[in-house]
């Protein structure tokens, strides 16, 4: 790719400069030049050069212009001519070197190019024409993983997630902004368990160095990369459900968010008239601390009274007053499965209003 790219700007300025112009490696190789015969050649002084550590310099009747931007091989312009003229031509052809690769790198780099897929800034028609001039496998099973976290540490997430997945070929590592990272993982077959273990991997590592202050959320497995945008936003829906109904969960899986991804598609007036004709006005503000937590950990143990009692650390005739109380309060019997369907809805809803600002 280096030698096409610097060999076709070189022949361009051929007839439009007095002496040899080329680009040699660290050893002295000519690896582009206006004259072709002399690619494979060596220009001996340009070891030397190289050794002065200089940007630029002349030698042995040779100009030379160090070229940046091409990871850790070295290269030079060099000019067959030692003059003023010389050493201007190679500078401002570094320049157009180095614009070029830039120009190229970014037109055929594989993350780039997902990461416009992911964020929809590319259009259906384009992925497939780009795919195919990237050699870019499209019919490829990959799910995209979303990490959200506290604001300016984008680089240690970044660093971390990049040592975790190093098949830069396949899996890539997206910085979206300063608070939020994205992988593409890709997969060999369908399975979820597969898809789930990824993510805890991701969370086990983040442990350690987030603290707990990040939410990874998964998106659905997509064949086609025209998908992967839908799959970035399942896993951002799934991370804006988890800070809002489950804030001490770090990993959430779009395809088993439950009621919350229901709750969370539904217009806030429609919320807002839920909660006004199910309930009796300030019914659900009566419910303090002790009663809300008795109300969850009653959710949480399947309705059962004996276990939540004894999770509780209370007996079993006081739990049932709490629950009376809660009738009185709601009109809502917690030990009738509908109606501790209707509760536990109506508690989330009143998160998610909170969390929109619109519950008063």
């Amino acid at each position: 790719m280096v030698a096409r790219l610097l060999q076709g700007i070189l022949l361009e300025l051929k007839d439009k400069v007095p002496f040899i112009l080329g680009v040699v490696d660290a050893d002295g190789n000519v690896i582009s030049c206006t004259e072709l015969k002399y690619i494979g050649e060596k220009v001996s002084a340009t070891t030397d050069f190289f050794a002065s550590g200089a940007e630029d310099g002349r030698l042995d009747s040779y100009t030379f212009c160090r070229l940046k931007g091409f990871d850790s091989s070295d290269y030079a312009v060099f000019a067959s001519e030692s003059s003023d003229a010389a050493e201007t031509i190679c500078k401002v052809t570094a320049v157009a070197i180095t614009n070029s690769k830039s120009l190229y790198d970014e037109k055929h780099d594989k993350s780039a190019f997902v990461k416009r897929i992911i964020l929809d800034n590319i259009l259906p028609g384009d992925i497939y024409i780009k795919s195919r001039e990237m050699n870019f496998t499209g019919a490829q099973l990959r799910a995209v993983y979303l990490v959200s976290f506290t604001p300016g540490r984008d680089m240690e997430v970044t660093e971390l997630l990049q040592s975790i997945f190093t098949d830069k070929q396949n899996d890539f590592v997206i910085t979206i902004n300063e608070r939020e990272v994205s992988v593409v993982k890709s997969f060999e077959s369908v399975d979820n368990d597969e898809v789930i273990k990824i993510g805890k991997k991701i969370d086990k590592a983040l442990k350690s160095l987030m603290e707990g202050c990040y939410v990874v959320g998964i998106g659905s497995v997509t064949s086609q990369l025209k998908d992967l945008a839908r799959s970035f936003k399942e896993a951002q829906i799934s991370v804006e459900i988890g800070k809002v109904f489950d804030e001490e969960v770090t990993l959430l899986n779009f395809e088993s968010l439950g009621i919350g991804r229901l709750i969370y598609q539904l217009p806030t007036t429609l919320c807002e008239m839920f909660l006004s004709e199910v309930f009796k006005k300030g019914s659900i503000e009566s419910l303090d601390e002790e009663t809300l937590f008795t109300i969850y950990k009653f959710f949480e143990n399947n309705l059962n009274v004996s276990v939540t009692a004894r999770k509780l650390f209370v007996h079993r005739n006081t739990l049932v007053y709490r629950l009376e109380k809660i009738k009185k309060l709601t009109g809502l019997d917690l030990r009738e499965f509908d109606n501790a369907i209707v509760l536990k809805v109506a508690l989330m809803v009143k998160k998610y209003l909170k969390s929109k600002d619109r519950y008063i």
